[in-house]
């Protein structure tokens, strides 16, 4: 078992009967709705919502309905991944271009998980460009703002073409140096007109399952 499989299963511990859960998005979440859909084949009594198309697309290939999120006044649980994460549970996410839907279901969700192998622990973030979701219109001229702001934006592509979200809106991925203020840039990005929202999610999380090569670690974060 790898170890993105290793979290993927072990988040499925967090699942109650009952429960509306969160799905994530991304290689590492692939397990973790592999692993859920056995449990409900089984007879685990969940409803299922989603952060994107290609999680849903998943979850209906396993044979799972997948509710709409205007159908659901909550969440009790959502299990995601990242593509950095520090000492202080901030992370950068969007890699799988689903930072928007992803931050709108954490934000109603009463528990977040996060799951990931441990070479996306870090000391400090950065290494990894920092995602944007932007709109389309007037793109270049977001850009010009975000490069005059000193963030080093570069319009993300897809097979030759201009990489567009679920949301049929754009990514800017921010080449930041490694220990950038991330309070700084969370600021600096919300003055920029045209920006719909950026990959910093900052200690959202109550817990953490890292894999590691002598299993998975379950990491509690006993600030929220």
């Amino acid at each position: 078992m790898n170890l993105k499989e290793q979290v993927g299963y072990k988040a499925v511990e967090f699942v109650k009967d009952g429960m509306i859960v969160g799905l994530g998005t991304g290689s590492t979440v692939f397990y973790f709705i592999h692993a859920i859909a056995e449990k409900i084949k089984k007879g685990l009594n969940v409803k299922l919502v989603s952060t994107s198309l290609q999680s849903i697309e998943l979850a209906k290939s396993l044979g799972l309905h997948v509710e709409d999120l205007e159908n659901v006044s909550k969440i009790d649980l959502t299990v995601d991944g990242v593509d950095e994460i520090d000492k202080n549970f901030n992370a950068i996410k969007g890699g799988g271009a689903a930072l928007f839907r992803e931050k709108i279901v954490a934000d109603i969700s009463k528990h977040i998980v996060w799951i990931y192998d441990e070479s996306k622990d870090v000391e400090q973030l950065g290494a990894f460009n920092l995602p944007v979701e932007i709109l389309p219109f007037g793109h270049t001229h977001t850009i010009r703002k975000l490069a005059c702001l000193g963030l080093n934006p570069i319009l993300r592509y897809k097979d030759g073409k201009v990489l567009v979200t679920d949301n049929g809106n754009y990514i800017v991925d921010l080449n930041l140096n490694v220990g950038f203020d991330v309070y700084e840039v969370k600021e600096k990005l919300s003055t920029v007109v045209g920006v719909v929202e950026h990959g910093l999610f900052l200690n959202m999380c109550k817990h953490c399952i890292k894999g590691t090569k002598d299993g998975a670690i379950i990491i509690e974060n006993n600030t929220i």
